[in-house]
């Protein structure tokens, strides 16, 4: 791996939650891939498949952070991020396969359109067309009733209907896009630390998006760099009702912190009745309509957590350790 203890220009972030065999297979990957010299911190959300222990094997010069209990997604890279040494910041999930250099693709774009500030790529499927995930659009009311509605669902590839999936946008060509996903995304370090890093009261979900909006409040034009491609296995770490219900919890979330309260109230209005209207249709959605108390509160206000086990060169210390969430929740995105 082209690492520098010195000077690392790019830190790289990765989350794991029992994925030890996808991380390994993704950091071989960026091993063989990049001749950018970076640093690699991975933060083990209290996985149970001895991931810790097999990584910090495998590779000794991996920064790996143990920590006792499952902090979510955004909290574990606030924590990894805190130790980061480079000019850029990239998360990445471990159940993702580069294809070519990412790395110095993203990088090199970055250098020379230094004014977006934030960057994602494209994820793909296994036949090389794209999933979708790596972009998002920025909530809005008549995304949400188009939802309510199932529009969205009707008219799928279309962007006046489903505005939320962004079927309009030609991944391939990229450009500026609302919003990218935790799931690939560049950003410098100075730009990452003004932010404040991930917002604390998500646990899994619609933190990216969150980020990506005051980023842009900030100044910042999110882009999508089409050359920049990963194979994103998903799903590795989550079912289909419980990510079902934990996006929406992301959701709700968000409407909470951001919007006005009446909006917001609105929003969780419409998001019931769409649930409800696929409920009435499938089965799976059942289940995620049964458990709509947990997903329109949103996530939990934050408690305080354990201190994580943290190897000890000399670095700078770490901000304080991440809040803890439910331990029965998935921590990295997929």
């Amino acid at each position: 791996m082209n690492t520098s203890k010195q000077d690392p220009l790019v830190s790289v972030v990765l989350v794991s939650y029992n994925t030890r065999e996808h991380t390994l297979k993704n950091l071989a990957a960026l091993q063989a891939g990049t001749v950018v010299p970076i640093e690699v911190i991975v933060v083990d959300n209290a996985s149970t498949d001895n991931s810790a222990a097999a990584i910090q094997h495998a590779y000794p010069e991996v920064r790996v952070i143990q920590h006792p209990t499952n902090v979510g997604f955004g909290n574990a890279v606030n924590l990894g991020a805190s130790y980061a040494r480079g000019r850029w910041i990239l998360l990445i999930n471990p159940d993702t396969e580069p294809i070519g250099d990412v790395i110095r693709t993203l990088v090199e774009f970055a250098a020379t359109h230094p004014d977006h500030r934030i960057y994602t790529g494209r994820t793909l499927r296994a036949d090389r067309t794209d999933d979708g995930h790596s972009v998002h659009a920025l909530p809005s009311l008549w995304g949400y009733v188009c939802f309510a509605t199932a529009l969205s669902s009707v008219f799928r590839k279309s962007p006046r209907f489903n505005p939320d999936e962004l079927p309009g946008l030609e991944r391939a060509i990229g450009g500026e896009v609302p919003a990218v996903s935790g799931c690939l995304l560049l950003i410098d370090r100075p730009f990452w630390e003004q932010l404040g890093g991930f917002t604390p009261d998500y646990f899994m979900y619609s933190e990216d998006i969150d980020l990506s909006a005051r980023a842009r409040e900030a100044g910042a034009r999110p882009f999508l760099v089409p050359d920049a491609q990963l194979l994103h296995v998903g799903g590795a770490a989550s079912s289909t009702v419980n990510k079902r219900i934990m996006v929406l919890r992301g959701k709700t979330t968000y409407v909470r912190l951001r919007w006005p309260s009446a909006r917001a109230r609105t929003a969780r209005l419409l998001l019931s009745a769409g649930v409800l209207l696929r409920a009435l249709a499938g089965k799976s959605w059942r289940e995620v309509w049964r458990q709509r108390a947990t997903w329109l509160a949103g996530w939990p206000t934050p408690a305080p957590s354990p201190t994580p086990t943290i190897p000890a060169p000399s670095l700078p210390s770490p901000i304080s350790a991440a809040p803890a969430q439910p331990d029965t929740q998935p921590a990295n995105r997929t």
